[in-house]
């Protein structure tokens, strides 16, 4: 595309060359004179004016810093985002069902869906329009598949799940396993059966290696627009709210139940029958033991330190409890009358 094509797809003013060509997008350090870059962040001013980009996205407040070609934008992150659908050379196969896959009788694949070799779509599963179903791809009894959601290769939707619209599930994510329920009994653990399903709304994003377990009774919910890294954990009967975001190895027990426009960082951990308001952060590796009822930011553990002084550190929170011990009986010590005089 030329400049003047994207300044009109994406509704921005542009400073030069409406022809100059625009083959990709690259980073400010890296962009050759063919490819588009953006600037988010004034610390990389430095990069700017070294660049040898075709064209920068910049804000309004820098473009006279830009010593190249540039398109204006508030939010030149944001900007850059939707460009990149623009540049998106991931391959579209075209709409029908392989001869290598298994379609059951009864199941209702849209004429513009495209079913991969060797997927297998069971009894009762309805593929909406324009959806993709990758190779090797299992959809169970009874599950939904929406308009224009794409399912990479080797994903598992077990029975009973129902994806939105435009969503995308990646390669090995695994939706509507069983949550983990088990009852004690006198001969071991008994099985809880999971009678639940999945629900995920529209826009939704589940990333690679990524489990979602069923419901026990009621389904585990997903709402629109969330996001979901690689390597997360979503156990039975949590509920995910809109537009929120999760970070890969991050785990939630079941019956978590998580507001919207949250993000939780990577490695998070939350334990089970807990809820998280909306607009809630949680920084990396934090450790949510309790519902968090206020918006705002959270955090717990240890930041990074040499092994050496982290021993030591670790040596001190064991003497922690015993150090407040002392410290109460000091301030007992120091709130008896001073006269010498004792309480009857």
């Amino acid at each position: 595309m030329t400049l003047g094509e994207l300044s009109e797809k994406l509704g921005l003013a542009y400073s030069g060359d409406a022809q100059r060509r625009i083959n990709g997008l690259a980073t400010l350090s890296a962009a050759g004179p063919d490819q588009l870059a953006f600037l988010a962040q004034r610390k990389y001013l430095g990069q700017l004016a070294a660049t040898r980009a075709g064209a920068v996205i910049v804000p309004p407040d820098l473009a006279d810093q830009c010593p190249v070609d540039y398109l204006v934008a508030d939010d030149p992150y944001l900007c850059f985002a939707r460009v990149s659908g623009l540049f998106d050379r991931a391959p579209v196969p075209a709409a029908g069902i392989h001869p290598a896959a298994t379609v059951a009788a009864d199941a209702q694949v849209d004429p513009e869906a495209a079913i991969g070799p060797n997927a297998v779509i069971e009894s009762g599963a309805v593929i909406g329009p324009g959806a993709i179903i990758g190779a090797n791809v299992y959809i169970g009894q009874n599950s939904r598949v929406g308009a224009g959601t794409r399912v990479h290769p080797n994903a598992v939707l077990y029975h009973d799940v129902r994806v939105g619209e435009q969503c995308t599930i990646h390669s090995q994510a695994v939706l509507g396993g069983d949550g983990f329920g088990f009852a004690p009994g006198p001969g071991g653990w008994e099985k809880i059966h999971q009678l639940g399903g999945v629900t995920l709304g529209d826009r939704v994003e589940v990333g690679a290696c990524t489990t979602i377990d069923r419901g026990a009774i009621e389904d585990t919910v997903v709402e629109d627009g969330a996001i979901i890294d690689n390597l997360v954990q979503i156990a039975h009967n949590c509920r995910i709210g809109k537009n929120t975001a999760i970070a890969g190895c991050t785990g939630l027990a079941g019956s978590t139940i998580i507001g919207s426009n949250c993000t939780l960082a990577g490695g998070v951990g939350v334990v089970g029958h807990v809820e998280i308001c909306d607009n809630v952060h949680v920084t990396g590796m934090t450790m949510v033991t309790k519902s968090i009822t206020e918006p705002g930011s959270y955090s717990s553990g240890t930041p990074m330190s040499t092994t050496r002084d982290w021993k030591r550190s670790a040596v001190r929170f064991a003497q922690l409890d015993a150090i407040q011990r002392r410290l109460v009986a000091v301030e007992a010590r120091l709130e008896k009358p001073q006269d010498g005089s004792q309480e009857s």
